[in-house]
């Protein structure tokens, strides 16, 4: 009996210095293997009017990648050839976050964060191209800021029509998810827009960040990356959802848990090798939403990586990740 007690006590102290990981939930569909440069974080796709797929992400001076096919991705630079002077005032580096890129009246739209890691001095900008294409982009400035006044973070925008309006959730830690109303000629925050709050948790530092909010059938979908990112394989972040009739909310999850009381259904965890499944966004293609995330790859050594899963759509009305083919 002892003998067995001392071999409990040893593999306890070896299962203690292993590496804490996510833990697998292995019933998630795995995502479209993709070839060719696939390191990204906060991946935001499009599929161009030239035929080609393009993602861009936090990293350089917002990273892009294309593809014809979304499973071959070449690094194609970066959407700026350098950072625009105003960047500076938010961190040292001119180092911008999380973008998100749309269509419409013509034009591409991109909108990415500036700011620094921990503090919400911060800045959401916009730029705009004809083609969307990597060193094409006009910038515009900044759309919407925030102060360490202020109990919001302005990065991490996601931006969506609403009602003939135009609309961007944003939001991570300090009190979570917002939304503010833009001006659809300049793509910038309406002057004195009422700050919508839309989701958040009930401790401090409510982690919940990377919002993107999507129409299907007559209920808005706000989806989010909750828990802690940015850790490799010690990552937990996690995509959650929740929904409303109204695209400024209130949101809940399928039991009626209201998303400012700390609910929201889980969509998307850490499975297998793909480890801290977030910083998402979603978009159409050939008749699919299609979710973009990032994960840390166990297999090689936490690096963050594109993945791309359709999304399903239940009689009930909630989405699930989807396996290809299906």
């Amino acid at each position: 009996m002892k003998r067995i007690r001392l071999a409990a006590v040893l593999a306890a102290a070896l299962l203690a210095l292993l590496p804490t990981t996510a833990q697998a939930d292995t019933t998630y569909p795995n995502p479209l293997p993709i070839t060719g440069q696939q390191i990204i974080h906060d991946p935001t796709v499009i599929h161009l009017k030239n035929g080609q797929y393009v993602a861009y992400s936090t990293g350089g001076i917002i990273g892009a990648r294309l593809s014809t096919d979304m499973k071959h991705w070449d690094d194609a630079g970066n959407a700026f050839a350098e950072p625009p002077s105003w960047w500076y005032e938010y961190n040292d580096t001119g180092d911008p976050w999380a973008p998100d890129i749309s269509y419409r009246d013509g034009k591409y739209w991109l909108y990415y964060s500036v700011s620094s890691w921990g503090s919400n001095h911060s800045a959401i900008g916009v730029a705009t191209s004809p083609s969307g294409l990597p060193g094409t982009w006009t910038d515009h400035g900044k759309v919407f800021s925030s102060e360490r006044t202020d109990s919001w973070n302005a990065i991490d925008p996601g931006v969506i029509r609403a009602d003939d309006k135009l609309w961007m959730a944003f939001g991570s830690y300090w009190t979570g998810i917002r939304m503010v109303e833009l001006d659809p000629e300049t793509g910038k925050a309406v002057p004195g827009a009422t700050v919508h709050h839309l989701a958040t948790r009930p401790d401090a530092p409510y982690a919940v960040e990377g919002p993107y909010v999507v129409k299907h059938g007559r209920y808005y979908y706000l989806f989010a990356s909750y828990d802690a990112c940015c850790s490799g394989v010690n990552s937990t972040y996690k995509i959650r959802v929740g929904r409303s009739e109204s695209v400024t909310g209130p949101y809940v999850d399928s039991d009626g848990t209201p998303l400012l009381e700390g609910g929201g259904d889980l969509l998307l965890a850490g499975n297998g090798r793909f480890i801290g499944t977030g910083g998402e966004s979603v978009f159409r293609d050939k008749g699919r939403d299609i979710l973009a995330y990032h994960y840390y790859d166990v297999d090689d050594n936490g690096t963050p990586k594109l993945a791309l899963n359709p999304l399903s759509w239940g009689r009930d009305g909630w989405p699930t990740v989807a396996a290809w083919g299906d």
